[in-house]
């Protein structure tokens, strides 16, 4: 991992980020200037698709996380991870998939548990993908992979990731994050409550 830049606001995180490109920045949420959820927003909307947001932060309030995943943050770590996590956090979200803290994850899914159960036929925010698109995004929301989503479905891997693209281009979506974020605010998917005591 090389590191390319630093900054010591969001200001210089944005202007940094924008001009150096890197594959992944490490965002912390309260900064000087500009705070990290709204540089992270300017980063996803006017950087290139290859630059992912980690947030990195000691602020883990469930607003935090919801507003920092709705900017376009693909991750969301607390400060307090150990060198080999944060690595592999680095490593996952540059991949292209999502990590959110283990703490943060079970208190997320106590939450979705309290949702009530989703209505029959698809989400009003889901209309415009096809059955094929939908049964894919409830299976890009069970974690599944583009390979184990062609193994799955027997298709090929370039089919699934066409299928993927128009997924995301029609809900406006920028990485697998977001598109799982929707699955559950949506009610397309619950999670399956936890078995551990």
């Amino acid at each position: 991992i090389e590191v390319v830049g630093e900054a010591t606001n969001g200001s210089e995180a944005i202007e940094r980020a924008l001009r150096l490109k890197p594959n992944v920045v490490l965002m912390d949420i309260r900064m000087p200037e500009v705070d990290g959820i709204e540089a992270t927003r300017v980063l996803c909307e006017r950087g290139p698709d290859t630059t992912r947001v980690l947030i990195l932060t000691t602020f883990d309030r469930d607003e935090y996380v919801y507003r920092a995943m709705k900017a376009g943050a693909s991750g969301f770590l607390l400060k307090d991870v150990g060198p080999g996590q944060l690595v592999h956090g680095v490593r996952v979200v540059a991949s292209g998939d999502a990590l959110v803290a283990p703490v943060i994850t079970r208190r997320l899914i106590q939450q979705f548990l309290r949702r009530p159960a989703p209505g029959e036929g698809r989400p009003r925010e889901l209309e415009a993908l096809t059955d094929r698109e939908t049964e894919i995004l409830t299976l890009i929301a069970g974690g599944l992979s583009n390979a184990e989503l062609a193994a799955e479905l027997i298709l090929s891997e370039a089919t699934v990731k066409s299928h993927v693209t128009r997924i995301f281009s029609k809900l406006h979506l920028r990485d697998r994050a977001q598109a799982v974020m929707l699955a559950y605010e949506s009610g397309l998917v619950e999670p399956r409550p936890s078995t551990d005591p």
